[in-house]
């Protein structure tokens, strides 16, 4: 039975892994450049407006967001900071990357990975770097080309076959889509990948 990602609510925040909720249940986490789109992404996904801060600036997560679904807190989705982009002091922006690294290696109730990139810059540096860390895991991830409106769709297209091009090697572990927050292209997609992941045991994670 399809989960209802619109009764997803905020669960709680967290600076560092540490202060996370107990390593059980099933958790799928977003991440993404600080300019992707991921908090409106997560804003079309649960049918919300303001679920996900979303804002002009980028890098206004700096913190690991968690959420809900309903009353279900042993299956939640978690708001990653986002990376690379934000106007902080360095040693600040290092931190988050610590923090980020840290909840990607280790959490163990962690089932997989919504990878947003901008259809129009897809695959920076930072965005192999987050492949790699899943690769090390074994961690499924599902590639979200974002702002697909931007583009015609001849063009569009043609943006996600080269990303599938050049992800050829990691194709057993990834899959991708286009996506648009704002026409709502992609969202009963996205649903289907997040129940193939939530819909695992909700033990507590070993």
């Amino acid at each position: 039975m399809p989960l209802k990602y619109s009764t997803a609510r905020f669960l709680t925040s967290a600076p560092t892994l540490a202060k996370c909720p107990v390593d059980s249940g099933v958790e799928v986490a977003f991440a993404g450049r600080s300019n992707a789109g991921k908090s409106s992404a997560i804003n079309a996904i649960t049918q919300q407006k303001a679920l996900a801060r979303t804002s002009k600036t980028p890098g206004r997560t700096q913190l690991i967001n968690i959420f809900s679904l309903g009353d279900d807190v042993e299956r939640r989705l978690v708001d990653l900071p986002g990376y690379g982009y934000a106007k902080v002091p360095e040693n600040i922006k290092q931190e988050w990357q610590r923090h980020l690294s840290d909840y990607l290696h280790r959490r163990a109730s962690l089932r997989g990975l919504v990878l947003v990139m901008d259809v129009r810059h897809p695959l920076t540096e930072f965005d192999l770097d987050l492949l790699e860390v899943a690769d090390e895991r074994d961690l499924p991830v599902h590639i979200l080309l974002t702002k697909a409106d931007k583009l015609k769709k001849g063009a569009a297209k043609n943006a996600l076959q080269q990303v599938r091009s050049r992800l050829r090697e990691w194709e057993d572990l990834i899959s991708i889509q286009l996506f648009s927050s704002l026409k709502r292209q992609g969202v009963e997609d996205v649903h289907q990948r997040l129940d193939s992941w939530m819909e695992g045991e909700t033990g507590v994670a070993g």
